[in-house]
């Protein structure tokens, strides 16, 4: 039996940060009910191509393992029905335009007047509190706005957004922990709380490393496409035939790296010996690494390399990742029944297994009538 087994969850959640925070609750064993709106449902539907059986892969991806209705939000009796519905919940998700669900008589207060047990989870773009609280706010918006920009892409060129949508998944696994800490509190007070998760919020937790740096230089971060700005070597090279990422990640690593390359004299080297000694002439000592690096091929770095204990790694795409060894001693990579469509599961085992994904997402509007005391105006 699945951790979460028993707890019920309603959520009304759009696009990838709520639905995501839905989805882990769901495959760690919830009962998750999602709610969308009649005619077009949650806006990721049309997030594509790619289309599968209909839907976007986008919403195929965050949505397994739930159950999905209709609700017309502006029909009386049908939001009657949630609160009643929510009145018998352990949790609720949203991440709605902030004040749509006070008005809609669906908000914290009244619904955990109603339900003292409730545990109340919003996630929006900027936070529950300050001048931006009721600021839309969308995954690129917010990565350039809270300084993820400015740290990412070239140094020569301007700063460029992260490649996955890291601010809405991140806020959703920050929502889930949020709710699983909750209902852990409740067993205690019986008594279930809010829970507020952000974009932004989100955004300067992932930034808890350059904001330490640049709080004891006072210098602002710079941009390193692959490397770090306290490690060196720990980057990207050209080989032969592609790309090989190093990760000698200290003076010990450093050393056998040194004597890979036939270079044992950089560890004597007053430039080279320690890290910090690195860093402050990385410019003199990754162009020779450079050099070296593009004699043989990566696959044969990636060999030489490993048997020595440098760690390393071919850069690999997408279309490598599904049949790899690792990928597939991991069991990461499920099918989703019925619709033949394989899709990554969740990131985490318990006692050795990993959370199947047993059913795939809803169409719009699946479960209307297999839902009790429906309103009979529900669509």
């Amino acid at each position: 039996m699945l951790p979460l087994a028993g707890v019920k969850v309603v959520e009304f959640a759009n696009n990838i940060a709520g639905p995501y925070a839905g989805y882990i609750l769901a495959m760690l064993g919830a009962d998750v009910l999602k709610i969308e709106r009649p005619g077009s449902g949650d806006d990721a539907r049309g997030w594509g191509p790619p289309f599968w059986r209909g839907t976007s892969a986008v919403f195929q991806a965050l949505n397994v393992n739930k159950r999905g209705i209709t609700i017309d939000l502006k029909d009386a009796a049908q939001i009657a029905w949630v609160q009643d519905y929510v009145s018998s919940c352990d949790v609720l998700v949203h991440n709605l335009r902030p004040g749509v669900m006070e008005e809609l008589g669906l908000g914290s207060e009244a619904l955990m007047h109603a339900n003292p047990r409730l545990v109340y989870c919003s996630v929006s773009a900027f936070g529950p509190t300050g001048p931006m609280q009721r600021h839309p706010g969308y995954e690129p918006m917010v990565q350039a706005f809270s300084g993820l920009f400015s740290i990412n892409g070239y140094p020569d060129r301007a700063g460029t957004r992260i490649g996955v949508s890291a601010l809405d998944l991140g806020s959703a696994v920050w929502a889930a922990l949020g709710c699983l800490t909750a209902l852990y509190q409740r067993q205690n007070t019986g008594r279930g709380c809010m829970v507020d998760a952000s974009l932004f919020e989100t955004a300067l937790g992932l930034l808890t490393v350059h904001f330490a740096r640049y709080q004891a230089s006072g210098e602002l971060p710079k941009r390193h496409p692959s490397g770090s700005a306290a490690v060196v070597i720990f980057q990207a090279f050209d080989t032969a035939d592609g790309q090989i990422i190093v990760a000698a990640a200290n003076d010990r690593l450093f050393a056998k790296f040194a004597t890979a390359v036939e270079n044992p004299q950089w560890t004597q080297d007053a430039r080279f010996k320690t890290n910090a000694d690195r860093v402050m002439n990385k410019r003199l000592l990754i162009p020779m690494v450079s050099e070296i690096m593009r004699t043989r091929t990566t696959a044969e770095w990636v060999n030489h390399l490993d048997k020595v204990g440098v760690p390393s790694a071919a850069i690999n795409d997408i279309s490598h990742l599904k049949a790899h060894p690792q990928t597939v001693a991991l069991h990461m990579v499920q099918p989703v029944p019925e619709i033949g469509l394989d899709l990554m599961g969740l990131p985490l085992s318990i006692d050795g297994k990993r959370p199947a994904i047993h059913t795939r997402a809803p169409t719009l509007g699946e479960h209307n009538d297999a839902m009790a005391a429906r309103p009979k105006t529900m669509p």
